[in-house]
């Protein structure tokens, strides 16, 4: 719905449609589709997405992860990764650094996050997730983007969940015991998760004062960052963000 009223607004007689692929097919998906100027790819395409790519874009190398897939001059695909500029966009409505920040999750989405935590420019971060022990990918995503991250257990009484900022990157059903947390004022909460919303985190944090985003946000910015990527036109953000609130009435955005 994003890409179509983007294409829309721009006068591009173009499409996009959804397609259903696991980890091995995407290299099949890509051979036959050769035609076509570009790929969104969701979990859990996001690391074998470079795996499967020509060429990598920088910033999509120092994330790990890529959420976007373009045709190369002469063939073949190029990876990027918009999930960045996305986070960056919902994290930073007012223009301010936090002094201190939580990601919960280390996934595609928590590597992207770590690295939109140093373009806002904090250079240290915690991570809070279930298994430590599966995190060698996001420790080596903060290494190359200069932050220092603090791996620890996931608890709904973790202490580094009072962070001024707190990203989740977990799915809605994973992160719904920390609705049992006591939120503040002062605190911001990004919820990646943007259907249905708000979700019990967004709801309880913001019962307790806190400055909550939807993952909306990072949705329109990304697909936004992508349209300009395939277009190589200025996206229309606004008729996006339009096309969004008519689909999602109360979606965040």
């Amino acid at each position: 719905m994003l890409h179509r009223a983007a294409y829309a607004a721009l006068g591009i007689d173009w499409d996009y449609t959804a397609i259903d692929c696991g980890v091995d097919g995407l290299a099949g998906v890509l051979a036959e589709r050769t035609d076509w100027a570009g790929f969104s790819c969701t979990m859990p395409l996001k690391r074998v997405a470079l795996d499967t790519a020509d060429e990598i874009d920088a910033l999509a190398a120092a994330v790990g992860a890529a959420n976007t897939l373009l045709p190369r001059t002469g063939g073949g695909w190029v990876a990027h990764n918009t999930d960045v500029h996305g986070v960056v966009e919902a994290v930073r409505r007012d223009g301010s650094t936090p002094e201190s920040a939580t990601v919960v999750g280390a996934g595609g989405t928590a590597q992207a996050a770590v690295v939109a935590l140093a373009r806002v420019g904090l250079r240290s971060c915690t991570v809070l997730v279930r298994d430590p022990a599966r995190t060698k990918e996001l420790r080596d995503t903060a290494q190359r983007a200069g932050v220092d991250v603090r791996v620890e257990p996931l608890a709904v009484d973790a202490d580094q969940l009072a962070a001024e900022l707190v990203i989740s990157t977990l799915p809605r059903d994973a992160v719904d015991p920390l609705t049992a947390f006591s939120w503040r004022a002062g605190q911001t909460v990004l919820d990646v998760v943007y259907d249905p919303w708000p979700t019990l985190l967004a709801q309880r944090a913001a019962a307790c004062g806190a400055t909550v985003r939807s993952g909306a946000l990072m949705l329109l910015h990304q697909a936004a960052a992508q349209v300009e990527l395939m277009t190589g036109r200025t996206a229309p953000v606004e008729s996006m963000r339009s096309a969004l609130r008519a689909a999602r009435p109360g979606c965040g955005v």
